[in-house]
């Protein structure tokens, strides 16, 4: 996943909400495979929170608790994916991102 000499963006952040990464050659090793089964539950929840959202959005609701929530879950979804993306190397890190 990772180029020789390159860090992987960790799936977690650290205790104080800093990035973490790996520094290894070996995508086999524990923290390795944790973190691409991490990843992989991340992307399964980001996508079915997606198909969530579209129930509810055509169910027309009016309830702001409902619609809150909704949008702090799709925001977090839409964090882990944006890390898991920048750690895949698909995406540019800037200002904001992980």
């Amino acid at each position: 996943m990772t180029a020789h000499d390159e860090l992987r963006l960790l799936p977690w952040t650290g205790p104080d909400g800093k990035p973490c990464y790996l520094s290894t050659d070996d995508q086999g090793g524990y923290v390795s495979r944790l973190a691409d089964h991490i990843e992989a539950f991340q992307l399964g929840m980001a996508s079915q929170l997606l198909e969530h959202s579209h129930q509810v959005l055509d169910d027309e609701t009016e309830d702001p608790e409902e619609l809150n929530l909704l949008a702090a879950q799709l925001t977090s979804a839409l964090r882990d994916v944006l890390r898991v993306a920048t750690s895949r190397g698909r995406t540019a890190v800037g200002p904001g991102h992980p």
